[in-house]
This record gives structure tokens, C-alpha cells and sequence, in this order.
């Protein structure tokens, strides 16, 4: 099947955002996707001010306009929408949130950002950010069945942690989509680095991102990426407004796992002995 990557520019409206998010999901559409990715924080710029002026309620999709679109244009085109992430309100808590849905518009499952980006020292040249101070951390892993198989749900900084994505191929991920927003140091140094460290679990990845000329003071890397389960680059784009186009074939994950069988080559027996090796280091 091939899957389309909406590399969207963020403007400070939000019926702008919704209206080119719209207009890109159609494109792709178009182009023969029937998968399609948002990026992170798509109706709203990457700014710790915006987040509670651009939050929807999730609890009723007909006053939440972004979902309520995603849901429309999934209907109408017969596509699957993995919706990028906005901000959720909820309970007087902010979350980033990534929304699914089927093509008959169905609301599918949503995930919250496991793993908030709080930057300790700045590195690299970085100013220092702190999520969350902003946004609550979500609990749970996501992983939704779809008509393109299993699919599991990172957002941005969720990619850094194996364990997450280790967790989603033993749950029988084949894909796993990540909306993100790497800045320009972290993504020069960290953005295709890490989508391609997860061929580990031999699966695809797909990773959107806003345009670098999005709204807001936080400068975003761009290049959305997929990845196959050799950690090779299967497409990929600059960092301008853009639809990214990519064929995925789950047949190359059978073949990976047969050439290079890790799920049985773990040890496993002798992984657990971490923790007491650090109790015996600490003695």
C-alpha cells in the first residue's frame, strides 16, 4: 500500500490549519495513499503559549474542529488518518495527543506523548525547554488494528525509548508512526538516527513533521522520513510544505526477520540481571 506524509506549514490560525491539513490529506489521497500521516501539532504552532488557546475537547468530536475534520475527510476519501498530535484538553490537563481514524470515519484510538522533551543543560547549541511544565504525560502505549495491519503510535520524543517501540513489535506492530517536531540541532544530530535505530525491531517507520517555516518560535528540522526494516531509507523530504509519497511492503518484514532471527537470539535470562548488577556496583 502506499502511505502519504503531510508535511504541513503551521500557520497561528487554526481554520488555516484545518483547511491545508485538509487540502494535503487530499493530495495524498489523490496521489493513491490510503494511509496518511499529520505531523506533530498540526493546527497549532510549537509553542508553549498556544498550546491551551489551540486545545480541543476530545469528549465531543462536533465541537473539536480538527478531529472533526479528520473524521470527514476520512469518510469522504476512504482513507485511514493517523492525525498527527494536537493539544487535548481534559480535566483541566493539557496532553499532546494523536488521533486515528478509519475510513468511514470512525474514531479509531488516540495516543498521548509518553515521554515528554524536558531538556536539562542546554546542548548543542539549544535553548532550554521544558514540556512539561505545559502538557501531562500520557500513560499508556497505543497500538491500533487497521486495514494496513497493526500499527503502533509514537509522538516526537517517544521515539528516543526502544523500550516503546521493542513493546509495539512484540505486540505485532509492522509499522509504527511517529508525528514529530525535532528542533534544528536535535534533528540534524538525533531526527533520521533514531528512525532508522528502530529497524532493531525489523518493522517500518514513518515519521511526519511540520514545515520549517511553521508559525512559532520553536524552528522545526522537517524532513518526514519512512524508513523499512533494514534502516534503509525508503523516502524522505527537505524541510518545505510538501506531500511525501512512499510504497510499504509488510512482505520485507518476514523476509528481515528471517535473515536476521533477534526475537530468538535475545537472552533475555541474562538481561533481567541488570538491576542487580547496579545493586552490586552500588555496594
Amino acid at each position: 500500500f502506499k502511505i502519504g506524509i503531510c508535511q504541513l506549514k503551521v500557520t497561528t490560525e487554526k481554520s488555516t490549519n484545518i483547511l491545508k491539513a485538509r487540502e494535503l490529506i487530499q493530495a495524498a489521497a489523490g496521489k493513491g495513499a490510503s494511509l496518511i500521516l499529520l505531523p506533530e501539532m498540526w493546527n497549532c504552532p510549537y509553542s508553549t503559549d498556544m498550546f491551551a488557546k489551540f486545545a480541543e475537547d476530545f469528549s465531543d468530536i462536533d465541537s473539536a474542529p480538527s478531529l472533526l475534520m479528520l473524521s470527514e475527510v476520512a469518510s469522504s476519501l476512504g482513507v485511514t488518518i493517523i492525525g498527527g498530535s494536537v493539544p487535548e484538553k481534559d480535566a483541566g490537563q493539557l496532553y499532546n495527543t494523536c488521533c486515528v481514524f478509519g475510513p468511514n470515519g470512525e474514531f479509531k484510538a488516540k495516543h498521548r506523548k509518553i515521554h515528554l522533551f524536558d531538556m536539562g543543560k542546554p546542548l548543542l547549541g539549544e535553548v532550554q525547554f521544558k514540556e512539561s511544565d505545559y502538557i501531562s504525560a500520557g500513560k499508556n502505549p497505543t497500538v491500533v488494528d487497521t486495514d494496513f495491519g497493526c500499527i503502533g503510535i509514537g509522538i516526537c520524543h517517544d521515539i528516543r525509548f526502544p523500550e516503546l517501540a521493542m513493546l509495539y513489535s512484540a505486540t505485532g506492530a509492522q509499522l509504527i508512526c511517529y508525528p514529530g517536531a525535532f528542533n534544528m540541532s536535535t534533528g540534524a544530530a538525533l531526527w533520521e538516527l533514531e528512525q532508522r535505530t528502530r529497524q532493531d525491531d525489523s518493522l517500518y517507520v514513518a515519521s511526519c513533521s511540520p514545515s520549517r517555516d511553521s508559525a512559532g518560535s520553536y524552528a522545526i528540522w522537517g524532513h518526514s522520513t519512512v524508513v523499512g526494516p533494514m534502516g534503509e531509507i525508503i523516502a524522505t523530504t527537505g524541510h518545505d510544505k510538501t506531500v511525501l509519497i512512499a510504497d510499504v511492503d509488510y512482505a520485507a518484514i518476514q523476509r528481515t526477520r528471517e535473515s536476521f532471527p533477534l526475537e530468538s537470539q535475545r537472552r533475555s535470562n541474562i538481561y533481567q540481571f541488570v538491576d542487580v548488577l547496579k545493586e552490586s556496583s552500588n555496594s
